[in-house]
C-alpha cells in the first residue's frame, strides 16, 4: 500500500523527468476525499465529451494527445502532499487545475491555487456551504470558482484555458457548444409544432 511519502516521492521524481509536454497530464482533478468523487465526476464528463484521456501512468500516456490526472489530496490531513501537488504542478506539465472540496473549511482549491501560481486554478465547491470558503481569497491571489457542484462547468473552463493555445480544444468546444444550441432549437420547434400535449408524449413529460 503507497504512503503519503511515497506519493510525494512520485510527484517529485515525474517533475524532475524533463518529459515532453505532449506526453505528460495537461489537467489535474483534484479533490479532498473520494467522496467528493460523484460531485467531481462532471468535470471527467465534460473533459471526455470533449475527446480528453484519463493518464493514469506519467511513464505511459494514452494515445490522446490531451489528456487529465486525478488524485485525492486533502488540505487538512496530508498537508504535505497538498504542497508536493501544487509545487510540483507546472514541472509536471500540467496547464490547469480544476480543485473540489467540501465542507465549511473547503481550503484545498484556495491553497492549491496559492502553491502552484500562476497555473490556474478553477474550485469547485463540492456543497453549498463551501461556495464561502473556496472563493474567499484575498486580493493578488486569484482563483476562478464555478457554483456548488458545477464540476462539468469546471472540466468546460479548464478545456477553454487550454483551447487559447490549441485550435484543436477550441474547435471541439465550439462544436460541443454548436450541438447545445442545436438541442434548444429542436425542442423548441417541438414544442411550437406539436403543442404542449404532443411535446410531453414525445419527450415523455
Amino acid at each position: 500500500m503507497p504512503t503519503v511519502q511515497d506519493l510525494i516521492d512520485r510527484l517529485e521524481t515525474e517533475a524532475a523527468a524533463d518529459a515532453d509536454p505532449e506526453t505528460t497530464p495537461d489537467v489535474g482533478i483534484i479533490m479532498g476525499s473520494d467522496s467528493d468523487l460523484p460531485t467531481m465526476e462532471g468535470a471527467y464528463d465534460a473533459l471526455s465529451e470533449l475527446g480528453f484521456a484519463e493518464q493514469t501512468d506519467f511513464a505511459e500516456p494514452p494515445e490522446a494527445r490531451f489528456t487529465f490526472e486525478s488524485y485525492v489530496v486533502s488540505a487538512h490531513r496530508t498537508p504535505e502532499l497538498m504542497y508536493a501537488y501544487g509545487e510540483t504542478a507546472a514541472d509536471r506539465g500540467l496547464d490547469v487545475i480544476v480543485a473540489g472540496a467540501g465542507g465549511k473549511s473547503a481550503d484545498l482549491p484556495n491553497m492549491t491555487a496559492s502553491l502552484a501560481y500562476p497555473i490556474p486554478v478553477i474550485g469547485v465547491p463540492v456543497q453549498e456551504k463551501s461556495v464561502d470558503s473556496v472563493i474567499g481569497m484575498p486580493t493578488g491571489a486569484p482563483i476562478v470558482a464555478v457554483d456548488a457542484g458545477k464540476s462539468f462547468n469546471a472540466g468546460l473552463s479548464a478545456a477553454q484555458v487550454l483551447a487559447r493555445e490549441h485550435d484543436e480544444i477550441e474547435e471541439r468546444l465550439v462544436a460541443y457548444h454548436e450541438d447545445l444550441k442545436g438541442g434548444v432549437a429542436d425542442v423548441s420547434a417541438d414544442l411550437h409544432d406539436l403543442g404542449i400535449a404532443g411535446f410531453r408524449e414525445k419527450h415523455g413529460e
